[in-house]
This record gives C-alpha cells, sequence and structure tokens, in this order.
C-alpha cells in the first residue's frame, strides 16, 4: 500500500517477515528511506494510521513553548 497524500513522501505499508501477521511501514521522500516503523502493527489500517502520524508530525512546526 501507498499513497501520494503527502508528496513528496510516500508511505509503503507491507507485511512483516517475523512476526508473522504484523505490519511495518517506512516513509521515504523522493524514493530515500526516512523513516521505518520500530514495532509490528496488528492490522494495515493502523500501520498506515501510525506512518500518517509520523509524517504528521515530520509537517508541523516545532511548539515554541517546548525546549
Amino acid at each position: 500500500m501507498s499513497d501520494n497524500e503527502f508528496h513528496p513522501f510516500t508511505i509503503e505499508v507491507a507485511p512483516l517477515s517475523s512476526p508473522k501477521g504484523k505490519f511495518g511501514w517506512a516513509i521515504r521522500k523522493h524514493g530515500k528511506l526516512l523513516e521505518r516503523s520500530d514495532r509490528p502493527h496488528d492490522s494495515e489500517e493502523r500501520a498506515y494510521a501510525s506512518a500518517t502520524a509520523a509524517v504528521e508530525r515530520a509537517f508541523r512546526p516545532a511548539d515554541p513553548r517546548r525546549r
């Protein structure tokens, strides 16, 4: 599963070889790997939601109150 909603970023969701039945995601920018999930997700939808949140965190400007 991949999506171009976040151009130039691409979200790829794929089943993991271990553990079986779990999914992982990768975020690419112009084809170059930027970030990959570090935990398995129970469904493709949950993995995609986690990847979407990671892309949105990358777009969000830093909160000036946080240091």
